[in-house]
């Protein structure tokens, strides 16, 4: 049975792999297919198709946007966008800028608190697609200004901190409805992370298509419910394992989590309907 692992990340964004890279652990990893599902961009997912097409994987284009529901964040991935041009483009664009923009202002902040940190470290121990509160609370850590990660969040970038900055804000409602009219499938993340069941049919209406049961952190009974939930609403059970890379914290492998080719094409045949043009296989 072909394997698909459509929840996996490049250091586009957050993940520790090069697009080529990524697609050489997938085919060493024996996984016939992923999606490029980086945070707020896909502009690793051409890349990664080129790869692909050399060594024989199939390369979905995606992406993973954050939403925000009643002041927590709630994640919708995008299958089959359009990873060149148009409105989903541009909205991912002024994410982007968002993200920075507060993850420099943070930055101020913590140095006006006598804290010694600057945007270039952040991109020196992450990468230069990494930008915002867990990265910044990562370099905090190695610095010695907090024990863990955890606590570095807690303890300066959290709510009632001092160097705590809004992001840019956009509903669950906003994003999937920004999926779909670019032609995308948009799915519901890890939800069992999320603690949010009750939105999941609240967006059915506005064009979710599916909800990601299979994933590494959920439990078998978290699976059991999402797919049984999945069925009831008519959606798509998919299934990632949000593979950063091996020396991220999170310790997933690729392949960990996937769905089968089957279950990838009902996924493609929820796709809205995309008036330019662009590759999204």
């Amino acid at each position: 049975m072909a394997r698909f692992d459509l929840h996996t990340h490049t250091h586009c964004s957050d993940g520790r792999l090069s697009p080529t890279e990524l697609v050489s652990a997938a085919k060493e990893a024996s996984v016939d297919g992923i999606a490029i599902t980086d945070h707020d961009t896909t502009a690793g997912v051409a890349e990664a198709m080129e790869a692909g097409e050399e060594l024989g994987v199939r390369v979905i284009s995606g992406v993973e946007m954050t939403s925000e529901e009643s002041a927590f964040e709630c994640h919708i991935l995008g299958y089959f966008v359009n990873h060149s041009e148009g409105d989903l483009q541009a909205l991912l664009q002024k994410t982007r800028r968002a993200r920075v923009d507060r993850a420099r202002e943070m930055l101020r902040r913590l140095r006006q608190m006598d804290l010694d940190v600057s945007e270039a470290e952040v991109v020196q121990l992450h990468g230069p697609g990494a930008v915002g509160r867990p990265h910044i609370a990562s370099l905090l850590a190695s610095k010695g200004y907090a024990p863990t990660v955890r606590q570095a969040m807690r303890r300066y970038l959290s709510k009632r901190s001092p160097a705590y900055v809004p992001r840019m804000k956009l509903s669950p409602e906003e994003v999937v409805g920004a999926i779909r009219a670019d032609g995308g499938a948009p799915v519901f993340a890890h939800p069992g992370l999320m603690g949010m069941d009750e939105l999941i049919a609240r967006l059915v209406p506005v064009g979710l298509a599916g909800v990601e049961a299979y994933y590494p952190e959920h439990s078998e009974a978290d699976v059991a419910r999402y797919a049984a939930m999945a069925k009831d609403l008519d959606l798509v059970a998919t299934g990632g394992s949000d593979f950063h890379g091996l020396e991220s914290s999170r310790h997933a492998r690729l392949g960990d989590a996937y769905v089968d080719e089957e279950t990838l094409e009902e996924l493609r045949s929820r796709c809205g309907l995309r008036e330019t043009g662009g590759s999204a296989t």
